[in-house]
C-alpha cells in the first residue's frame, strides 16, 4: 500500500513538472508567434505595458495559490481590491497622507480576509459559498463608501512610479520579490509542505497534528492583505479610485492559478507554474487586444483557458495513475 501511494505521488509530481514545462514552452511560442504576426507586440513599450497589466493578477495569485492548494478558494479578491480602492479615494479626499493611506488600506484588506477566514475556519462553511457572498458584499460596500464618483487627483509622483517609474515601476520590483518569498514558503519550508497535506486530506492532516484551521485562517488574511496592496497599485496605476475598479478580475486570477497547474481540489501545484500561467494569460490577452479583438471574445478566451486548466492537468494525472496501476496489476514478467 505504501509503495502504491509513493508511486502515485511521484507520478503526480512528474506530471505536474511536465505541465509547468509545457506552460513555459507555450508562453515562449505565444511570444514568438505574436511578436512576428501582431504589430507592436514585440516593442519594449508594449512589453512593459503587458507586465504592468498582469501585476494585479500576479499579486493576488501568489497567496491564492496557497489557499487553493489547501483545498479552499477565495473569490472575493477583486471585490476586496475594489473596496480598498474606494476607501483609498475616500481617505485621500479626507486629507490623510498617502503613506498612511497605503498602510491602512493593506490592513483593511487583511481584515476583509479575516472575515472570510472566520466563516470558513470557525463556522466550517464552504469557502466557495462564503467568498461568493463577500464578493457581492465587499463590492456593495465599495459603492457605499465612494458611490459612482472617481477620485483622480493623486500626486503625479505616486502615479508615475506605479505606471512608468524609472528605471522600472515599483510594482515590477515588488512582484518578483513577493514571488520569491511565497515560493520559498511553499516549496522550501515544513509549513509549505503541510499545505499539500491539508489539500489532499484535511482530516488526516489534523490527526497528524497539523493546525489546519489556523493555517487556513492566516492564508485568507494574507490573501486579503495582498488584495489590498493590489488595490493600491490599481488605483495609482490608473490614477483613479473607483468602486468598480477590477470588477470581474477574480475570473482572470482563478484562471491563471488553475492554468498554472494548481488543482481545484487542492493538494497539487507549484508557484512557478502559476507565474507561467499569469504571463501566458496576459500575453494571449495582450496579443488579441493589439489585434483589435472584441472584449467579449477576450472573455470567451479567458473562460476557455479556465476550463482547459481544470480539465487537462487532472486528465493527465488520472491517465498516468491508471497506466501505473495497470502496470502494477500485470506484475513482473
Amino acid at each position: 500500500m505504501g509503495r502504491d501511494t509513493r508511486s502515485a505521488g511521484s507520478v503526480s509530481r512528474s506530471a505536474l513538472t511536465r505541465w509547468d514545462t509545457s506552460l513555459l514552452a507555450a508562453l515562449a511560442a505565444v511570444v514568438v508567434v505574436a511578436g512576428v504576426t501582431v504589430d507592436g507586440f514585440a516593442s519594449a513599450r508594449n512589453a512593459q505595458f503587458l507586465l504592468l497589466d498582469v501585476v494585479a493578477i500576479a499579486l493576488i495569485a501568489l497567496p491564492l495559490t496557497l489557499v487553493v492548494i489547501t483545498g479552499e478558494i477565495d473569490l472575493s479578491v477583486a471585490s476586496t481590491l475594489g473596496l480598498c480602492s474606494a476607501v483609498m479615494g475616500r481617505l485621500w479626499v479626507a486629507g490623510l497622507s498617502l503613506e498612511l493611506i497605503v498602510v491602512l488600506v493593506v490592513l483593511l484588506g487583511a481584515v476583509l480576509g479575516a472575515v472570510n477566514a472566520v466563516f470558513v475556519t470557525r463556522f466550517a462553511l464552504p469557502s466557495l459559498a462564503v467568498t461568493i457572498g463577500t464578493l457581492a458584499a465587499y463590492r456593495g460596500l465599495a459603492f457605499v463608501v465612494l458611490g459612482d464618483q472617481a477620485v483622480a487627483d493623486f500626486p503625479a509622483g505616486w502615479t508615475d512610479a506605479a505606471s512608468s517609474g524609472r528605471p522600472v515601476p515599483w510594482a515590477l520590483v515588488v512582484v518578483p520579490a513577493l514571488a520569491v518569498v511565497f515560493g520559498v514558503v511553499l516549496h522550501a519550508t515544513p509549513f509549505g509542505r503541510s499545505l499539500y497535506a491539508m489539500g489532499n486530506n484535511a482530516e488526516a492532516a489534523a490527526f497528524a497534528g497539523l493546525l489546519v484551521a489556523r493555517a487556513k485562517f492566516w492564508l485568507f488574511v494574507v490573501s486579503g492583505a495582498v488584495s489590498g496592496l493590489a488595490g493600491v497599485y490599481w488605483t495609482l496605476r490608473f490614477a483613479s479610485a473607483r468602486a468598480d475598479n477590477a470588477a470581474g478580475l477574480e475570473l482572470a486570477v482563478v484562471a491563471a492559478v488553475l492554468l498554472g497547474g494548481v488543482s481545484i481540489f487542492g493538494g497539487r501545484g507549484t508557484l512557478l507554474g502559476v507565474l507561467a500561467g499569469v504571463l501566458l494569460l496576459g500575453a494571449v490577452r495582450n496579443a488579441l487586444q493589439l489585434a483589435d479583438v472584441a472584449a467579449d471574445t477576450l472573455n470567451v478566451v479567458t473562460g476557455g483557458l479556465l476550463i482547459a486548466s481544470v480539465v487537462v492537468p487532472n486528465a493527465i494525472v488520472l491517465g498516468r495513475d491508471r497506466w501505473r496501476r495497470r502496470r502494477s496489476d500485470r506484475g513482473p514478467r
